[in-house]
C-alpha cells in the first residue's frame, strides 16, 4: 500500500473508532458526563501519575522541571474540574423566560486536539476534560518531541474511562510518526480542530476546511508603576517567571518600569532572585540565546545555572536574569518571547510612555495575548486595558498563575488562551467547555417588542433632517 493510502487508512481507523465511542456517549446524562470528566481529571491529578508524567516530560523534552510540572498538572486539573463541575452541558443549559429562549447543548462529534511539547501531559488532559464535558470524543495529536509523555497521559485517561465502564476510545492519540501530512488528513476528517502550540499548526488547522480554534503566541509585557507595592510585585514576578523554567506562554517576558521607581524596583527584584546582568553579559545573552534566528533549544526552559554557565554570568546564585533593553523589533530579539529565565527590562518616563512601550512590544510579538500591571491605581489598569489590543490584562498578579485561570481571579482554568483576531484566532477568551458544544435555540413567542419609529430615529432626524 502506498504511503498516502496507509496514512488515509490510519486516520480513518482512528476517526471511525472515535465516532463509534462518541455515538455511545452522545446520549449520556449529566451525571454520567461529569463522572467521565472526573475520571479524566483523576487520571492526572493522582499523585503518582502527576509525578510519573512530570518526570517523563522532563526526561523526554528537557524542558522545565519536575517539581513545577507536578504542581501545574495538579493545579490546572483541579481548577478545570472545579469549573466544569459547576455547569450543565447536557440538555437545557440556559432559559430566558423574558425573551422566550431556551438553549440546549448538543455534542459536536470528534475533536482533534494538537498539543505542545511544553505541556505534553497537562494539556491533553485539560482539553480532553472539556471535550468530554460536551459529550464528544477526542483524538490527541502530540508534539513529535513529546510522544512518549503524551502517549502515557492518553493511556492513563483511557484506563480510567474503562474502569468506570465508559468507552476508552473517547480518548485516542495519533501514533507516531507525527507528520504534517497525516495531521492534515486528521484535521480534515474530524468535526473541530483545537490547536495549542506552534503558529504553523494553528495556520494548518485554519486551512484544513474544518472549524478550528487556535491560540496566539505569548510575549507578556508587564508595567511596574510608581504606586506599586514593589516587594509584592517582585515576589509575584519571580514566582511566575521561574515556574517550570518559564515554559508557559503566559510567563512575563518584559518589565516596563517607571523611572520614578526604576532603581527601587530592580533592588526588589534582586531580593526576589532576579539578577541584573552587566552590559557585557547582556550582549552575550543576546548573541547566544538565538541560533540562526531561532531560540536555542539547548537553552530554553533550562535552570538558571545552565544559563549562567553558558553565558559566563557573574551571579551564579540568581533564579532569573534581567537584561536592560531599549529597542523593540526584529533587530532587538530580547523584545520577543524568550521561553527562558531571562527578562528584558525597559525604563519608562511615565505611565503613558510605559503603555506605549507595552503596545509596541505586543505589536512586534504577542499581539492579542496579554499584558499586566502592578499598580495601586485602578484608573491606570482600566486605561491600559482600554488602550491595548490584548484579551487579558492582569492587575497585581503573577501572570503564569493567573492568565490561564486562578483561584483568586474570575478567568476559567485552561491551558489554551485565545487571542482574538489580533493574533488571527477565532476566539478572544480562555478556551472552555462552551467551545465544544453546539447550541439549539428553542424560540417561543413573547409580547411584541416593537418601539415607535420616533424612538429609534427621532434624535437622528432632529439633528440631521429627513
Amino acid at each position: 500500500m502506498s504511503g498516502r493510502g496507509a496514512e488515509k487508512d490510519r486516520v480513518a481507523e482512528l476517526v471511525g473508532r472515535a465516532r463509534a465511542a462518541q455515538a455511545l456517549f452522545a446520549g449520556a446524562d449529566q451525571e454520567t458526563v461529569d463522572e467521565a470528566v472526573t475520571a479524566l481529571a483523576w487520571s492526572l491529578y493522582r499523585a503518582e501519575h502527576a509525578r510519573e508524567l512530570a518526570e517523563l516530560a522532563v526526561a523526554e523534552t528537557g524542558l522545565g522541571n519536575v517539581a513545577d510540572k507536578i504542581v501545574k498538572k495538579q493545579r490546572k486539573t483541579f481548577g478545570t474540574l472545579r469549573d466544569l463541575s459547576r455547569v450543565r452541558s447536557v440538555g437545557v443549559i440556559e432559559e430566558d423566560v423574558t425573551r422566550g429562549l431556551v438553549k440546549f447543548a448538543k455534542p459536536m462529534g470528534v475533536v482533534a486536539a494538537v498539543t505542545p511539547a511544553t505541556n505534553p501531559g497537562a494539556t491533553p488532559v485539560n482539553k480532553a476534560m472539556m471535550v468530554l464535558k460536551g459529550r464528544n470524543a477526542v483524538i490527541v495529536v502530540p508534539s513529535p518531541s513529546a510522544v512518549r509523555t503524551t502517549g502515557r497521559a492518553v493511556e492513563l485517561m483511557r484506563a480510567e474511562l474503562a474502569r468506570i465502564g465508559r468507552p476508552p476510545d473517547l480518548v485516542q492519540m495519533l501514533a507516531p510518526p507525527i507528520e504534517r501530512t497525516v495531521t492534515g488528513r486528521l484535521m480534515a476528517a474530524v468535526d473541530l480542530v483545537v490547536v495549542t502550540g506552534s503558529q504553523a499548526n494553528v495556520r494548518q488547522a485554519y486551512g484544513s476546511g474544518t472549524p478550528a480554534i487556535g491560540v496566539g503566541a505569548g510575549n507578556v509585557p508587564v508595567i511596574i508603576d510608581d504606586s506599586a507595592d514593589l516587594e509584592a510585585a517582585a515576589t509575584k514576578i519571580a514566582a511566575s517567571k521561574c515556574f517550570d523554567n518559564a515554559t508557559s506562554c503566559s510567563s512575563e517576558n518584559a518589565l516596563v518600569i517607571l523611572d520614578a521607581v526604576y532603581d527601587a524596583a530592580l533592588a526588589a527584584l534582586d531580593r526576589a532572585g532576579g539578577a541584573l546582568v552587566s552590559p557585557e553579559e547582556g550582549a552575550r545573552i543576546r548573541a547566544g540565546l538565538w541560533r540562526d534566528g531561532k531560540l536555542d533549544r539547548s537553552l530554553i526552559a533550562r535552570d538558571a545555572a545552565v544559563l549562567a554557565g553558558r553565558f559566563d554570568l557573574a551571579r551564579r546564585d540568581a533564579r532569573f536574569f534581567l537584561v536592560e533593553e531599549t529597542g523593540i523589533g526584529p533587530d532587538h530579539p530580547l523584545s520577543g518571547e524568550k521561553l527562558s529565565l531571562v527578562l528584558a527590562v525597559y525604563r519608562a518616563r511615565d505611565f503613558d510612555h510605559a503603555s506605549a512601550l507595552v503596545r509596541e512590544i505586543l505589536a512586534y510579538q504577542g499581539r492579542g495575548h496579554s499584558c499586566g500591571i502592578h499598580t495601586a491605581d485602578p484608573a491606570r489598569a482600566r486605561a491600559l486595558a482600554e488602550g491595548t489590543e490584548v484579551v487579558r490584562v492582569l492587575v497585581n498578579q503573577a501572570h503564569t498563575f493567573g492568565n490561564g485561570g486562578g483561584f483568586d481571579n474570575g478567568l476559567n482554568f485552561t491551558l489554551s488562551m485565545g487571542c482574538g483576531s489580533w493574533a488571527g484566532n477565532s476566539i478572544s477568551e480562555n478556551l472552555s467547555w462552551r467551545h465544544f458544544v453546539n447550541i439549539t435555540h428553542l424560540v417561543t413567542p413573547i409580547p411584541e417588542d416593537r418601539p415607535e419609529e420616533a424612538d429609534l430615529f427621532g434624535a437622528y432626524r432632529a439633528r440631521w433632517g429627513a
